[in-house]
């Protein structure tokens, strides 16, 4: 088998472990790259094509999250990962562990570890690598990494949810929600959200967003129920979608560009929390990007308008 089409056979699996370090499509696929210039790069073939890979991309990932963390500090707004349509690494013995991981809520939780930590825990708990061959990847001893697994573990199960829904429960939900917010249904909304659901955007100062997060059913409903009904009327459009394993829709304007997506966390037959990408630098890699501005003017307009 040539390089190329060893690489390739690898290149999901090596763009998993990027993501899940990175929360960054772009930043993941450019740590694929590299780890192929690398390994193009190299006179002699490794006695394991996969565990140098990996242990090539990982260290990529994690020199760009050090200096990827400097610039979050000083993010406008919430800070979201970048919605994820499909993970292209598919295990079916692994199948629940690889697509927990992937979640906005499991990839925040993994924003409160030390990159290095993030580093072993997705290598040895998403991937279930050896120990030899994650020291080899972070450049630590088995022992050590063995010490920052459970730290890492440690921390993800104390933000871990006590109920989660099953994948048929989450989106009969999410159906029973879209078609709620498609009529502007505010009660048929309230009965879908925990008493405590919280609805926050990420525009990162680049789109119009919430000026801070709406808490509680009531005033979740509110603000849904009013708000996107007006946008279907200035032709603003949504396709229900799976994104980072969850339910959600990604929101287009009349010219079919993406504007923004939606996903939700649902536990315990209720949603919790509803996330609402809008920063455009992170919907590029969905389609072509709205101008978030102009429909947001637009829609201000067709609201002042007497109907």
């Amino acid at each position: 088998m040539s390089k190329v089409e060893e690489f390739e056979e690898l290149r999901p699996l090596l763009f998993s472990i990027a993501y899940r370090i990175l929360g960054s499509v772009g930043e993941a696929e450019d740590a694929v790259q590299e780890t192929w210039l690398r390994f193009d790069g190299t006179a002699t073939r490794p006695t394991s094509t996969k565990s140098y890979l990996s242990a090539v991309v990982t260290r990529i990932s994690v020199d760009v999250l050090r200096s990827a963390r400097v610039r979050r500090e000083e993010y406008v707004g919430p800070w979201f990962p970048e919605p994820l349509l499909s993970d292209p690494y598919q295990d079916p013995a692994r199948s629940l562990d690889l697509a927990d991981s992937v979640s906005m809520a499991a990839l925040l939780m993994l924003e409160r570890l030390s990159p290095l930590e993030r580093a072993v825990f997705v290598l040895r708990e998403v991937f279930a690598f050896e120990f030899e061959d994650i020291a080899a990847a972070v450049g630590r001893s088995e022992a050590a990494c063995r010490q920052l697994a459970v730290r890492a573990r440690r921390h993800m199960e104390a933000g871990r949810p006590r109920f989660a829904a099953d994948r048929q429960e989450r989106q009969e939900l999410a159906a029973r929600f879209f078609a709620a917010l498609k009529d502007g249904d505010v009660g048929g909304l309230r009965e879908l959200l925990a008493a405590d659901v919280q609805f926050v955007g990420d525009g990162g100062g680049k789109a119009p967003q919430l000026a801070k997060a709406v808490m509680g059913a009531d005033n979740v409903a509110r603000v849904l129920g009013t708000v996107f009904p007006w946008l279907i009327r200035i032709d603003v459009s949504f396709e229900p979608h799976e994104l980072n394993g969850q339910p959600g829709a990604i929101f287009r304007d009349r010219d079919g560009k993406v504007l923004h997506t939606l996903i939700l966390d649902v536990l315990d037959g209720q949603i919790q929390t509803i996330r609402a990408v809008i920063n455009p630098d992170k919907l590029g890699h969905l389609g072509p990007v709205a101008d978030a501005w102009a429909v947001d003017r637009e829609l201000r307009q067709a609201r002042r308008r007497p109907s």
